[in-house]
């Protein structure tokens, strides 16, 4: 006879790990298996969309799938069981639902086994964090149900409350306040802003601190005008309310790309500048590259040589790499270049970086830009590639645009907008004659970048441009 304590070694929970850095959920993208399936340790099961990227996730155990526990086009909160496998078909035919109440209790202690790991990492976690597919991620104290729809909600205590709760009881201790809940862009603005989220009232669901709970105890209020801070929920899929209008849910990259702009637009203070150059020398000098045997294969393109040249740039002035430290008040100078490169995607604006770029010879460039570019086309660019860059481009050119005033990537000094090159009517030697001439724009962190630097800077990027023999004299 099959025991409740063998259902529960039989059928194993995989829980959806934390993908990326401290992220707490991610959008359900596509389900490569079905109940009935076999799977094998290591195996992709499904793709998954976080607020920074695609992530395809491996099953850590052989077995057989019994329950796919979410549709797809599901945001699923870092910690849920996603998918149930049977690690020993055959045994027996104990129903599943037996096993899933055998298991219940250690749901309160157990951290959820990340994708890739071992089972016996279970037992080396820190404690109060849950395993993710790199490191550890979110603290007990962050664990959160949603609410469910439709009916009568029940409260419910989070595994982690309810493990306090236990020791409590158990030592007669009392246990120490409990970590606000909110997400990590909420709580980098209100680190920007000063603010204690302790202090905060939350109105989010399940008690978590919202943007508006932030900006709320920032602004004054008057005392005859009180504020509402309700806010509207999102729906959970598109839902056409008329033949006029289409509402899309806000979520995964496009989400994470308003909010990170937002933070950016309040509070970095954005200084623009502008230049007009002819290019018509580096347009030559993109078609002879095409031809050079040591560029075969290499995308070759105009992008190629204007990062280039604002890498010479940066080199000549190195104080426009740097980076703001609002808590320790601090200018943080960068001796390498992690050199950003916007990229518009269907899933929305992504800015994946080449890292050491000052380091590569222009070959080598060429060679990762055409992989980052290839990568973020196949929406497989990978939340590390899109973290710890220090200086982006932006070619809105490829629009048939002039220029922009773009925002700064948080975190980073300085971002330079590339418009349409065009063949336009230019003095050149003392002649009007046609030339390929396009428009440069310098955004930059005045903290960081006064304007004499952003102009040098901007300078010497148009002088590399027009005169490409730069590249060798200057570097």
């Amino acid at each position: 006879m099959t025991t409740m304590t063998e259902n529960a070694a039989r059928y194993r929970e995989f829980k959806m790990p934390d993908v990326g850095e401290g992220l707490t959920e991610a959008e359900i993208l596509k389900w490569y298996v079905q109940p009935g399936d076999t799977v094998t340790d290591g195996q992709v099961v499904c793709e998954v969309e976080t607020a920074k990227a695609a992530v395809e996730l491996p099953i850590p155990y052989d077995g057989v799938v019994q329950k796919l526990n979410f549709d797809e086009g599901v945001t699923v909160d870092v910690g849920t069981s996603i998918i149930t496998i049977d690690v020993a078909p055959g045994s027996g035919d104990a129903p599943l639902a037996e096993a899933a109440e055998a298991t219940a209790p250690a749901a309160v202690t157990a951290p959820p086994v990340p994708a890739g790991s071992a089972e016996s990492a279970e037992d080396e976690a820190p404690k109060g964090r849950q395993p993710v597919l790199v490191g550890y991620g979110v603290s007990e104290a962050s664990t959160k149900r949603r609410p469910r729809k439709g009916g009568a909600q029940v409260p419910e205590q989070a595994p982690a409350q309810a493990l306090r709760a236990v020791q409590t009881e158990l030592n007669g201790q009392v246990p120490a306040p409990a970590r606000p809940l909110a997400k990590p862009p909420v709580r980098k603005l209100a680190k920007d802003l000063g603010i204690d989220l302790a202090t905060v009232v939350p109105t989010g669901p399940d008690g978590i601190v919202t943007r508006e709970d932030v900006h709320a105890a920032v602004a004054p209020v008057a005392e005859d005008a009180p504020v509402s801070r309700e806010t509207t929920p999102v729906p959970a899929a598109p839902v056409q309310s008329d033949a006029r209008e289409t509402r899309i849910p806000v979520k995964g990259v496009r989400k994470a790309t308003a909010q990170a702009m937002i933070g950016s637009a309040f509070t970095a203070p954005h200084v623009t500048e502008f230049v007009t150059v002819d290019v018509t020398r580096t347009m030559k000098l993109v078609e002879e590259l095409k031809s050079d045997k040591d560029m075969a294969g290499l995308r070759v393109n105009p992008l190629l040589l204007i990062a280039k040249a604002l890498l010479v740039a940066i080199k000549r002035n190195p104080d426009v790499n740097a980076s703001w430290d609002e808590a320790n008040q601090e200018i943080v100078l960068k001796h390498y270049v992690n050199l950003g490169i916007a990229a518009a995607t269907p899933r929305g604006l992504i800015v994946p970086n080449i890292k050491d770029a000052h380091d590569k010879t222009l070959p080598q460039l060429a060679q990762s830009l055409g992989e980052l570019v290839s990568t973020a086309r196949e929406g497989k660019t990978s939340p590390a590639a899109m973290s710890g860059g220090t200086v982006t481009i932006t070619n809105v050119g490829v629009f048939g645009v002039d220029t922009g005033t773009p925002i700064l990537n948080p975190g980073e000094s300085a971002i330079l907008a590339v418009g349409a090159i065009k063949l336009q009517p230019w003095v050149h030697k003392g002649k009007v004659k046609p030339r390929q001439v396009t428009t440069l724009a310098l955004s930059f962190d005045h903290r960081l970048v006064d304007g004499e630097l952003g102009s040098k800077v901007l300078a010497d990027v148009a002088a590399v441009l027009e005169q490409p023999k730069r590249l060798i004299t200057w570097a």
